[in-house]
């Protein structure tokens, strides 16, 4: 994230914690769910964001599985 007032450069990261907040933090019931616990399933959520979670730009794919489909990934 940049300066202040940069919009452009802040709207990707605003996006990304929109989605975050909407798919992986509201609607759910934290009650029982440990600090550590919490920390290791927010952990979690960038790695099932850029390996399995499809898009639909994307054609249905993951952003990791659309970055192999064009040989930029490994």
């Amino acid at each position: 994230m940049s300066k202040k007032g940069c919009s452009p450069d802040d709207s990707a990261m605003e996006g990304f914690f929109g989605r975050l907040k909407n798919e992986f933090f509201h609607h759910r019931d934290w009650s029982g769910v440990t600090m550590p616990g919490f920390c290791r399933m927010l952990g979690a959520y960038p790695r099932y964001y850029n390996e399995e979670r499809p898009k639909e730009k994307l054609g249905w794919l993951s952003p990791m599985r659309y970055r192999r489909s064009l040989g930029l990934a490994a």
